[in-house]
């Protein structure tokens, strides 16, 4: 079993250019958890950073585009915001693949740690250079 001090966690750099959304926020959230190491251990923080670059360029099957919508609650009366994908993709495309990955982490306290290694830029730059990372393996 692993613990918090045996743990090393490493740098992934994925481009999500052309991707599909599904497929590729599965592997992302199986690699922040951790679950492709040999050693993982549900209950500790195993997982590796993640660095998607090119957000604004992933992909949609069908008509998702135009039919899916997101929603967003201010607490108030009347206060439903929705936006469809298209919509979404254009102002903030970052939060399309965040909003994917969380749904499919489980919902306590190590996934709002877990999905703080988690770091997305609309661009193919990122300011991460230093932590080295590796291209993104094609197993995960």
């Amino acid at each position: 079993m692993a613990n918090a001090n045996t743990v090393e966690h490493g740098w992934f750099v994925i481009d999500a250019a052309d991707q599909t959304l599904g497929r590729l926020t599965t592997r992302i959230a199986t690699a922040l958890r951790g679950k492709h190491k040999v050693d993982f251990t549900p209950h500790v923080d195993c997982g590796d950073f993640v660095i998607v670059i090119n957000a604004e360029k992933v992909a949609f099957t069908g008509r998702k585009l135009d039919q899916k919508e997101y929603y967003r609650y201010s607490g108030h009366s009347g206060g439903l915001k929705t936006r469809t994908a298209r919509q979404l993709l254009t102002e903030d495309p970052e939060r399309i693949i965040r909003h994917a990955v969380q749904g499919m982490l489980p919902k306590n306290r190590l996934s709002r740690k877990v999905i703080g290694k988690l770091k997305i830029y609309a661009g193919p730059e990122h300011p991460h250079a230093a932590q080295q990372p590796q291209p993104f393996p094609a197993h995960i």
